[in-house]
């Protein structure tokens, strides 16, 4: 199919948030507000599918307007911006859980709980705000996680001991533990600070996509995802139309349709979205 022919039919645009519709002030291009505003009236539809909490995502939904359900938290929740009501949502089983913090206990590695609207940590992790990388998220102290084991969509570990993480890693991977997945990464903003976040088995935003997809009645072919990161690739895998911003990772890139030529400080997605309108219109 033509290039010209695929931008014609896309009828939803799915933007990862962080290092793609964000520049590095956490700040929407202008470009991009002006063009999602003017797709609409082309019936292009709009949605998200971020790392983030889902309510440190709603406030960028409403400044777009957005009025679809985002998922958040890599695939673990899909939750609609304006009624809240939940799509999807994947939660850990209690005794993954509890598993999950006896180890940080023994391994002496800082762990907290996500929820949909807030990550919650106890005293003894309290550093745990002071080295996430979790952007925008509401962070809430508890006296016990006893509480909240049985809402929590993700355990986040986080540590300046490599090893330790990752071996709690392998504790929460097969053969060891079932039914649960694992991201192992380094901060990009703290030196020397590891973490580790365990949902659900199935959780990513690749399954999420195609979830939102078949609420919408929207075939792949006719959706396009804009993403940066590695935690984007399962949504480069189908048959969506795949573009990576200019400052994406090279997996990434090597996987797109399509790699503007500007990055997320240069409102890359209003690039795209340019191009988009551009046929839409017929030019």
């Amino acid at each position: 199919m033509l290039f010209s022919k695929i931008l014609k039919n896309i009828k939803l645009v799915v933007f990862d948030v962080d290092g793609t519709l964000l520049n590095d002030d956490g700040k929407i291009g202008e470009e991009t507000k002006a063009l999602v505003k003017e797709l609409k009236r082309f019936d292009v539809r709009f949605s998200f599918a971020s790392g983030r909490l889902h309510s440190a995502i709603t406030k960028y939904a409403e400044e777009l307007d957005i009025n679809l359900p985002v998922i958040s938290l890599d695939g673990a929740l899909i939750k609609n911006i304006k009624d809240n009501t939940i799509l999807y949502e994947s939660f850990l089983r209690k005794h993954h859980v509890k598993k999950a913090l006896e180890l940080s206990e023994k391994y002496l590695i800082n762990a907290a709980l996500c929820h949909a609207d807030a990550i919650y940590y106890t005293d003894g992790n309290s550093i745990i705000p002071q080295i996430t990388d979790k952007f925008g998220a509401l962070f809430k102290e508890v006296n016990s996680y006893d509480e909240y084991n049985d809402k929590t969509l993700e355990v986040f570990f986080a540590g300046d001991n490599r090893p330790s993480v990752s071996f709690i890693r392998d504790k929460m991977s097969f053969p060891f533990t079932l039914g649960v997945s694992s991201s192992f990464y380094r901060s990009h903003s703290h030196e020397n600070i590891y973490y580790l976040e365990i949902r659900k088995s199935g959780s990513t935003k690749g399954n999420a996509l195609k979830r939102l997809l078949n609420s919408l009645n929207i075939l792949e072919s006719e959706a396009a995802v804009v993403g940066d990161w590695y935690n984007d690739i399962s949504m480069f895998k189908g048959k969506t139309f795949k573009v990576a911003v200019n400052n994406a990772v090279a997996e990434l890139k090597r996987n797109s349709d399509y790699v503007t030529k500007k990055s997320n400080n240069e409102d890359a997605t209003g690039e795209f979205l340019n191009l988009i309108l551009k046929y839409k219109k017929g030019n």
